[in-house]
């Protein structure tokens, strides 16, 4: 979180002071350091110069446009999972030919959509949706090109609901069904496989399950080219976890060098579909002190911000670090529950935080810009937060606060 840092007991994000930018914008809003994304990406590509790649950001992890839109200035693919996704990509500047469709329940209409605009390739998770996707390629008298999405049936030793590469996970194909279905789709006349893909869960901070997964790819890979079937590119997914807490995730250079050395024997184009590694450090969020309330078992400091502006903390039990944007000197800390005006007890952003506070105090969640924003919603119609985009002495906003009436103006009353 470089790019964030206190300067005369005053939180900066680069060159802008955050309580500066608070007052003139309001809270709750998401604030990101162009430099950090920036960074982040170039960690990737610079570390795979020696190596013919293909960088697709994972589009959920943070889908604003102004966010894509530097990526793709950046020479980036996109990895997508809907055509909403799909439209914001293009919205902002995105190479059809560089995005990849993952997911498994992609529409007939989604999958029409994706052959019309022409995208790189399709991650195919099940045979039912191979068999789709051939007729809507027939109708549209095109050849889709697909990768197919292998589960190797590795433990990513992540939380289990961002867990994706058990056989027990809805994802991918199983290993021993891969071989039997390339096989048929040589009698499909509107598919081309050009890839094998493979994504084992998300916040992994530890190297052996990727190397694990890779030799399973690897493995895959041999035994199709015994059989004549030879493939273009390894999409090795995303995962890479960051630090949150206590986590020592590797760098992305160490995890790239790692990846690269066991892939070293392999001439087919290596994919990378990194999200929270790219965008996560590069983001916090901002929230105000509405009220303190203390009791005699707890401290609770009830903040602007709620579960439905960042659901990280209610849904996986999330821990991320919470600063105030102006450092007291000599004041009295207690611990405090960071909570929001939501009515749910999982409503909280952090607990047990050692702090010094006062009403209208702000507060800065760290490490949000990853499934931050992009998870938010309208719960207790509570209109989502504005997003900034800070630029050295700059800042953007690139997306307006929404309205009480923006929540409503979709619905009508009956007679």
């Amino acid at each position: 979180m470089q790019h964030f840092h206190y300067h005369d007991n005053e939180l900066y994000a680069e060159q802008i002071k955050l309580q500066t930018l608070a007052a003139e914008v309001g809270t709750p809003c998401y604030v990101y350091s162009r430099a950090a994304l920036e960074e982040n990406w170039l960690a990737f590509d610079n570390s795979l110069s020696h190596k013919l790649h293909r960088i697709c950001y994972a589009v959920k992890a943070n889908s604003n446009i102004a966010i894509l839109n530097l990526l793709a200035k950046l020479g980036s693919g996109f990895d997508i999972v809907s055509v909403g996704e799909l439209e914001r990509v293009l919205a902002a500047g995105g190479d059809p030919q560089k995005i990849i469709f993952s997911g498994v329940g992609k529409s007939k209409s989604e999958i029409h959509r994706a052959l019309e605009v022409g995208i790189f390739c399709f991650n195919i998770e099940s045979d039912t949706e191979l068999f789709r996707l051939n007729d809507i390629a027939a109708q549209m008298n095109q050849v889709a090109q697909i990768s197919l999405r292998i589960n190797p049936n590795i433990d990513a030793k992540t939380h289990p609901y961002i867990a994706t590469g058990l056989k027990e996970n809805k994802f991918g194909i199983e290993i021993e069904n891969a071989l039997i279905l390339s096989q048929q789709i040589q009698n499909l006349t509107h598919i081309k496989l050009i890839g094998i893909a493979c994504h084992i869960g998300s916040q992994l901070t530890e190297l052996d399950p990727f190397m694990a997964a890779i030799d399973r790819v690897l493995d895959l890979v041999e035994l199709f080219k015994n059989k004549n079937i030879i493939l273009q590119h390894i999409n090795i997914g995303g995962g890479l976890g960051v630090r949150y807490h206590s986590e020592h995730p590797p760098s992305i250079q160490t995890y790239v060098a790692a990846i690269c050395k066991r892939l070293s024997d392999s001439p087919l184009e290596v994919i990378f579909e990194p999200g929270r590694s790219i965008i996560a450090n590069a983001g916090i969020l901002l929230t105000r002190v509405e009220y303190l309330k203390c009791t005699p078992h707890k401290n609770f400091a009830i903040v602007d911000t709620a579960m439905n502006d960042l659901l990280r903390p209610a849904l996986y039990d999330a821990w991320q670090d919470i600063l105030p944007l102006h450092q007291k000197v000599n004041t009295e800390k207690k611990m405090y529950d960071i909570v929001g005006p939501v009515c749910e007890s999982a409503d909280f952003l952090g607990k047990d935080r050692e702090l010094s506070l006062s009403s209208d105090d702000i507060l800065a969640i760290q490490t949000t810009g990853a499934y931050g924003f992009s998870m938010s919603s309208n719960y207790n119609s509570r209109p989502r937060a504005a997003e900034i985009l800070i630029d050295k002495n700059k800042f953007h906003v690139i997306r307006q606060r929404e309205t009480v009436s923006d929540l409503f103006s979709l619905e009508k009353t009956i007679p």
